[in-house]
């Protein structure tokens, strides 16, 4: 099985900054298109993502499984069935009671990437993770992922590479799109 993993924030939608309700959630251009395409090459897609904002108290897992059904609803709809999201609701030292630790998954650390392939018996060395965070790219290493793609924020700018990351490019689209990629 091969598997993609996708950050969420900046990488399908637009990072707004603690996006939980389906009103504020807007799809990064051509997100959508490329999911597709990972799903037509036969990608099973994962999300991984933090999710501070519930250690934060700014919304709760229930709000943020209620925005995930939708997004996974209106992905249906466009034909993209993703395997499975992973969310770390943890932060290590803004979070409030038992929220407030040092987890072993929160991004950077590959806890959410390790738990995915335990559970649907995947060989991270064949995975491939897409984020636009140096914290993705150090969790993606960590795991053992094959490529690791740096991507812009909101599909702005192509960013400058960094040690930890493979790739970059400027969206998921554009990454999903390109020569290199279909070689994998």
């Amino acid at each position: 099985m091969k598997v993609a993993f996708l950050d969420r924030d900046g990488v399908i939608n637009l990072d707004h900054g603690y996006v939980y309700k389906k009103e504020d959630f807007h799809w990064v251009p051509k997100a959508i298109e490329a999911m597709k395409i990972l799903r037509d090459q036969h990608w099973e897609i994962i999300i991984v993502t933090n999710q501070s904002g519930i250690a934060r108290g700014y919304y709760t897992e229930t709000d943020l499984a209620d925005l995930h059904q939708w997004m996974t609803q209106q992905l249906q709809v466009a034909g993209i069935d993703i395997l499975d999201i992973k969310f770390c609701p943890h932060h290590p030292s803004k979070g409030l009671g038992v929220y407030l630790q040092d987890c072993v998954c929160r991004k950077p650390a590959p806890g959410m990437l390790l738990q995915a392939a335990q559970e649907h018996h995947f060989s991270l060395q064949q995975s491939i993770l897409f984020g636009d965070k140096p914290s993705d790219m150090q969790a993606g290493l960590s795991a053992g992922c094959l490529e690791r793609i740096l991507l812009s924020t909101n599909g702005t700018t192509l960013p400058a590479p960094i040690a930890e990351c493979t790739r970059t490019a400027q969206s998921l689209y554009h990454a999903v799109t390109s020569s290199w990629f279909q070689q994998l």
